[in-house]
């Protein structure tokens, strides 16, 4: 990759950025850089954060600092968010842009820090964060938003400022990967495709406001876990430049790009690299990292620069990094490598990025303050900034009617099992937040909390290291056949109980905000065990309730699950190509109900290399695709016809006696899209219609219960 030559050096001949990077002479806080000597608006720096002192918020400072331990950080910049018309003038909460402008050169700063956020239909794939504009009105984008914008920041009263432009969070990236036929896709994404309002709005933002001679435009480029995969990367990169290219825009208006905006994903993992292996296994084949190429921002952050770089941006771009929320510090942060029982278990123990899943983004639980805002911290990355001002939630986690076009998203509720975006897992978001952008004063608490680097100093946060009382009178309240009901007395803390845990046989199975919850789709005349944990807004978890049993009543059908059997037809007829199609279909025979995700299903096959790499998809699911869920597993030592499987489950639901589960069509290939041989395949056959399937193993509980292995 190539260096950056000295950033402090303007831009004197055209907007070609240099390609050299003396990264000593340029560590430092923007909060306490100093001011440069000379400035010109004609030239333009190549990286606009050195000799920057950085615009602080006083909305977002006052906020802060009213919290306990707050004011340690109430002085660090953060970005104004400009997430509709009314934020331009101001609102009765907040000041508009001239005011912010106002205020920058009363504080003697140089740089202010924007989001530009408001384009038609945006948001496609996030309710939390639906704007005002439908997907049609782009002429109100341009002539309403972006103009007037543009008409404050060329004023003559503001030439001495560095103007950051983050452009349009989340809404390139959503053309990638959720635009059509992946599990996250969504209509709205496929609209905005076919309209292409996202390439054109951000085109003419990238012109409109990189004309102006102070002014830096960084186009927001998600995050490791949206984009990082092989096959979405480099479609990221020539997504990026076909609107750096749009409506007026060259890539010369595009300072760089901006990683990780109101994200969690750590900026860099110590303890777990994808090149790691674990008894000669790739970490890579973790189910955290499933197959990326990174596994924090730092990586994907060069990586990615050296794919835009190859699709014609200038050798020379940098990278911001948000470090506002990914800190990941407190008691739950790992101090070591995991063990070496498994891949999983590796990179489970070591990741410092504590989610249930890389998809969970909204007021995520445990997080905590990143690295302050600094200048030119690593090679290519012009500064780690706070682009999302901590203690502003990303969404409610209810409904909550509101007159600025923001819905609500179930992936803000902690009880919310979750989409094909967080593979159907739990959101792991804190309870009781408010609407986007909203203060939100028990994850501002928790942030400081768990902040890493710790903080230090008068009132340093992180003070609360007490856990809420153990919850008590655990008790079965009702049971069915398929569901238990429980509930227990309310926790006490010294500053606040933010949720309750809920454990079935030692296994964490979801969330509560009131003191009582029902775990559902339950085997019958099955017993249970259950055990409740209280958290704070610090993340401090009490020690558990007294364990309760329940058994949940007998089905109407005596229950049972030995008659179930699996089906299969060939959906590609061709043995040699790069994709195995396996159309699979689970019958249940027997004379009750069947929990599906105690079931599993085992396709066998050879992938002709041990190391080879696997991606799977579910095509079409009469269940729905984000019911199932597939992996591929290798099998050691292999066998007859058979050196891996792939394995196919179920996140919930219930199969009722008599019933089946309908066409699974099913897909794989590898990593590298090379060829199968599917000819001496175990599980293939030749039929393509639906027949029974001795060679399709099938499991409850891990229980072989149907076919024969290899």
């Amino acid at each position: 990759m190539p260096s950056r030559r000295p950033d402090s050096t303007v831009r004197r001949n055209g907007p070609k950025r240099t390609a050299v990077l003396a990264v000593g002479a340029l560590l430092g806080a923007l909060s306490v850089a100093a001011l440069p000597t000379t400035a010109t608006a004609a030239a333009k720096l190549d990286n606009p954060y050195v000799g920057a002192k950085a615009y602080v918020n006083p909305d977002w400072s006052a906020k802060a600092a009213a919290e306990p331990g707050g004011s340690a950080v109430s002085n660090q910049p953060t970005f104004v968010w400009l997430d509709r018309m009314a934020a331009i003038q101001g609102t009765a909460d907040a000041r508009g842009l001239k005011a912010h402008l106002d205020a920058a050169k009363a504080q003697g700063a140089n740089l202010v820090q924007l989001v530009i956020y408001d384009l038609p239909g945006r948001d496609c794939a996030a309710l939390a964060s639906n704007g005002e504009l439908g997907p049609d009105d782009l002429a109100t984008y341009q002539s309403s938003y972006i103009d007037p914008i543009a008409a404050i920041l060329a004023d003559p009263a503001y030439a001495s400022l560095r103007i950051v432009n983050l452009i349009e969070p989340d809404s390139l990236p959503n053309l990638v990967t959720n635009a059509g036929g992946t599990a996250g896709s969504t209509t709205q994404c496929a609209t905005m495709k076919a309209n292409g309002n996202y390439e054109k709005g951000v085109g003419y933002a990238l012109h409109k406001l990189g004309a102006l001679p102070n002014a830096y435009n960084y186009i927001d480029a998600g995050h490791h876990g949206w984009l990082g995969w092989d096959s979405n990367l480099t479609p990221a990169a020539q997504e990026f430049k076909k609107a750096a290219t749009t409506n007026g825009a060259t890539v010369n208006d595009v300072t760089g790009f901006i990683v990780n905006t109101a994200n969690y994903s750590a900026t860099k993992e110590p303890y777990v690299k994808v090149t790691d292996t674990v008894n000669g296994q790739t970490v890579r084949q973790s189910k955290w990292i499933d197959w990326n190429q990174y596994d924090d921002e730092s990586s994907y952050a060069q990586g990615l620069r050296t794919a835009l770089v190859a699709q014609g941006f200038d050798a020379g771009i940098g990278m911001l990094i948000d470090t506002s929320r990914n800190g990941w510090g407190g008691s739950a942060r790992p101090t070591g490598p995991g063990p070496t029982t498994s891949v999983d278990a590796y990179v489970d123990g070591g990741r410092i990025d504590r989610r249930i899943h890389a998809g969970n983004w909204c007021n995520q639980s445990g997080a905590g303050l990143g690295e302050r805002p600094a200048t030119a911290p690593d090679t290519g990355i012009d500064a780690y900034v706070w682009a999302k001002p901590p203690g502003e939630s990303d969404g409610a986690s209810q409904a909550v009617a509101n007159d600025e076009g923001k819905g609500f998203d179930q992936m803000c509720d902690p009880t919310y099992t979750g989409n094909g975006r967080n593979g159907n897992n739990l959101t792991g978001a804190l309870p009781n937040s408010p609407l986007a952008g909203h203060w939100f004063s028990a994850q501002f608490r928790q942030l400081l909390a768990n902040a890493n680097p710790p903080l230090s100093g008068s009132g340093g946060g992180g003070g609360d290291t007490q856990a809420p009382t153990v919850p008590g009178g655990l008790a079965v309240s009702s049971t069915t056949s398929n569901s238990v009901s429980l509930s227990w007395s309310a926790s006490t803390d010294d500053t606040a109980v933010t949720g309750y845990d809920v454990y079935r046989d030692g296994t964490k199975i979801g969330s509560a905000t009131a003191t009582s919850f029902t775990d559902s789709g339950l085997a019958a005349s099955t017993t249970y065990k259950y055990t409740v944990k209280a958290k704070d807004a610090a993340g401090n978890v009490s020690a558990s309730s007294t364990e309760v049993s329940a058994t949940t009543k007998a089905s109407t059908g005596g229950g049972g699950s030995t008659g179930l059997k699996a089906q299969y037809k060939n959906n590609d007829s061709s043995t040699g190509d790069n994709q195995v199609k396996p159309g699979l279909k689970l019958v249940n025979g027997g004379s009750g109900a069947v929990d599906l995700s105690k079931v599993t299903i085992r396709y066998w096959f050879t992938g002709e290399s041990s190391s080879a790499g696997y991606q799977t998809f579910c095509d079409w699911a009469q269940l729905g695709c984000s019911t199932v869920k597939t992996s591929v597993s290798g099998v050691s030592p292999s066998r007859t016809g058979a050196d891996h499987y792939l394995e196919v489950g179920f996140n919930s639901g219930s199969l009722a006696a008599g019933a089946d589960s309908g066409d699974l069509q099913l897909r794989m290939a590898k990593s590298d899209w090379s060829n199968f041989d599917e000819s001496n395949d175990y599980s293939r056959g030749a039929n393509t219609a639906y027949a029974d399937a001795a060679k399709v193993t099938v499991y409850v509980s891990g229980t072989l219960v149907w076919g024969t292995e290899p």
